[in-house]
């Protein structure tokens, strides 16, 4: 079978088997406790974003200083689009957007929309990888596209958990991350005709998506943990988010 056809297989069943599979664990969860498990997804992007992709980006750049300052700056960018999509709703402090966000009712899907942009590069540096496993040894292709589709699965139930939390309903969640997984696709079929000018653009998309997770993380869901001060309930956030980040180092492990 020729690389391309592996290739566009794997990425295919990998990014479906990725979004199934986180969908079918997080679907069951009632309304509740998926406000719950946002700690839970906290630290699996915090994980993916420290012990995935920003040490494989600073190994692949060669450059610690140029990729920090791609980290930067995309801090930096997410926050303005994020204004961008207050602006949107709003154009005076007193509006909709600001009290859902005061009282914590959710964000009017800003968190939801920036981790869907992070995750799309994510999973076209990840398609970029598989290809350039299988061009190099069929084998090394699969093993890899399944440690792919190992640390997809933790990720993708984060993300799905982040999407509800943000206000999109089931159906938009599974049809959003199923776009987004598309993604790996594109970048495989574009990287097996064009692998080395990919390249040279994966480190930086790597930075990119890192900061999309430290951003959305930091600055949109560990805020609104904040809105429960109570000991049991800061005890049970804590839990949840060392869980969430020692699920992705579990991975690691095995890759």
């Amino acid at each position: 079978m020729p690389a391309l056809y592996w290739i566009v297989a794997a990425t295919l069943i990998g990014g479906l088997l990725s979004v199934a599979a986180a969908a079918a664990f997080t679907f069951r969860a009632s309304p509740a406790r998926v406000a719950m498990l946002v700690s839970f997804a906290v630290g699996a992007l915090l994980g993916v974003a420290f012990l995935e992709i920003l040490p494989h980006a600073f190994e692949l750049s060669g450059d610690i200083e140029k990729t920090a300052a791609t980290v930067l700056a995309g801090i930096l960018l997410f926050f303005v689009l994020e204004k961008l999509v207050l602006w949107r709703h709003c154009h005076h402090e007193q509006c909709e957007a600001h009290d859902s966000l005061a009282v914590g009712t959710g964000d009017r899907g800003r968190s939801g929309l920036l981790i869907i942009i992070g995750d799309t590069f994510h999973n076209f540096v990840d398609g970029i990888i598989i290809a350039a496993a299988f061009l190099a040894d069929i084998q090394l292709g699969i093993v890899t596209s399944l440690a792919i589709i190992a640390h997809e699965i933790p990720q993708e139930t984060g993300d799905f958990f982040i999407l509800l939390h943000s206000g999109y309903s089931r159906s938009r969640a599974l049809l959003f991350n199923l776009v987004s997984s598309m993604a790996m696709l594109v970048g495989a079929v574009i990287a097996y005709f064009a692998l080395q000018t990919m390249q040279q653009w994966v480190p930086a998309l790597l930075a990119l998506a890192g900061a999309s997770m430290i951003y959305v993380a930091v600055a949109d869901l560990i805020p609104g943990l904040h809105k429960r001060p109570r000991i049991a309930d800061t005890i049970q956030q804590a839990a949840l988010i060392a869980l969430g980040i020692a699920v992705i180092a579990l991975v690691r492990q095995f890759e």
